[in-house]
């Protein structure tokens, strides 16, 4: 399986729904909390090209933010990026 990377900030209710839907699936994470490191969030934004979190990827593969998690999950793309 894939490693999975998301970059967080603790008060993110967004960051905490899409960790969330990761923990219900069972797949473990490993989480960059940005809220107090400039270093991090530059690199989020150099991966991502986006400045709002959460910012999850897959591998090298960028899937998005909540939303995005959410729609790989609904329409089952997910599976195909594990």
């Amino acid at each position: 399986m894939k490693k999975i990377q998301i970059y967080t900030k603790g008060y993110c209710p967004f960051c905490k729904r899409a960790k969330a839907t990761l923990v219900g699936l069972e797949l473990k994470f490993e989480e960059f909390d940005i809220t107090d490191d400039s270093q991090l969030r530059q690199e989020m934004i150099e991966r991502s090209q986006r400045k709002t979190v959460p910012q999850i990827f897959i591998g090298n593969h960028h899937v998005g933010g909540n939303d995005d998690l959410e729609l790989a999950v609904k329409n089952d793309s997910l599976k195909s990026l594990l």
